[in-house]
C-alpha cells in the first residue's frame, strides 16, 4: 500500500479527525502564500516590506498604507474558488470523517468550499470592526470601498479594521480556545500545507500529538514534527487527487 492508502486507512479508522492548513492549502486556487520562496512577504510597497503593513501600530498611524495594498489581495478574495483540498475536507466533514478544520489562512476558502467546523486563527476579512467606537461592517461592504481606492471610515469618523490578526495583537481568544481544545481531543491530526514556523498557532498540531494524537503531515518542505509524524507526504495535490479517487464511493 502506498502513502496515500495509509491516509485513507487512517482517516476511515479514526474517530476525532482534526485537520491544520496553512498558506500552501491555498497557493492550488492561485493565491501567494506568505513565506515562501515567492511569498508575498518577498514584496516591497511604498518603501515598506509587506510584512510590516500587517504591523497594528503602523495600521493605526496610517491605515491607507494596509488599504492600498491589501485592495488586490485580501479585498479580490472572490476571485479565487477552493481547490481539491477545500473541497474533499468539507465532504470529509459531511461524511462524518473529519471534525474540524483549524486553519492559519485568512481567505474564507475553507467556508466557501462547505467546511462547517473552521477555526480562523489568524482571524479574516469576512467582517471588521470601527477602531473608534466597535462597529461593525462585513465584507461586501467594506470591499468596494477599498477597491475603489478609499480607506473604509465609520460615520463616527473613526477606521474600520479587518478581523485579521495584525502583528502586535492576540489570537482570538474564543477561537483560539476553542482549537486547543479541539486539537486535545484529536485521535488523528492532519497537517496541510503549513511549515509550523508561525507561533502560537504552530503550537497546536504539538498539543495534539502531547495529547496522543497520530500525526500526518503532507507539506513540501520540513516542519518541527516530522520526526514525529506517523506519516510524511511532500506533494499537496497529488495527495489529494489520489485520495478523492479512494474515497469517491464512500463520499
Amino acid at each position: 500500500m502506498n502513502l496515500v492508502g495509509e491516509l485513507h486507512d487512517l482517516l476511515l479508522s479514526s474517530t476525532n479527525t482534526v485537520v491544520f492548513t496553512g498558506a500552501g492549502v491555498s497557493t492550488a486556487s492561485g493565491i501567494r502564500d506568505f513565506r515562501g520562496k515567492h511569498g508575498i512577504y518577498n514584496d516591497t510597497f511604498r518603501g515598506y516590506n509587506v510584512e510590516e503593513l500587517f504591523g497594528i501600530d503602523l495600521f493605526n498611524s496610517d491605515p491607507s498604507l494596509f488599504y492600498a495594498w491589501a485592495k488586490d489581495f485580501v479585498y479580490d478574495l472572490e476571485a479565487f474558488r477552493p481547490c481539491t483540498v477545500h473541497n474533499l475536507l468539507a465532504r470529509l466533514e459531511r461524511a462524518g470523517l473529519v471534525k474540524a478544520v483549524v486553519t492559519q489562512n485568512i481567505d474564507r476558502l475553507h467556508t466557501l468550499a462547505g467546511s462547517k467546523r473552521v477555526y480562523e486563527l489568524h482571524g479574516s476579512p469576512s467582517l471588521h470592526h470601527c477602531r473608534t467606537c466597535g462597529a461593525e461592517a462585513d465584507y461586501d461592504t467594506i470591499a468596494p470601498i477599498v477597491r475603489a481606492g478609499q480607506v473604509p471610515m465609520c460615520s463616527c469618523g473613526g477606521v474600520f479594521k479587518p478581523d485579521i490578526v495584525f502583528y502586535g495583537e492576540n489570537l482570538p481568544e474564543q477561537t483560539f480556545g476553542a482549537a486547543i481544545a479541539a486539537c486535545q481531543e484529536a485521535d488523528l491530526m492532519v497537517v496541510l500545507g503549513s511549515s509550523l514556523t508561525v507561533f502560537p498557532a504552530a503550537a497546536l498540531p504539538e498539543e495534539a500529538y502531547r495529547c496522543g494524537a497520530r500525526v500526518v503531515i503532507v507539506n513540501d518542505t520540513p516542519t518541527s514534527l516530522d520526526r514525529r509524524a506517523i506519516l510524511k507526504l511532500d506533494d499537496l495535490t497529488d495527495t489529494f487527487m489520489q485520495l478523492n479517487d479512494l474515497l469517491t464511493n464512500r463520499l
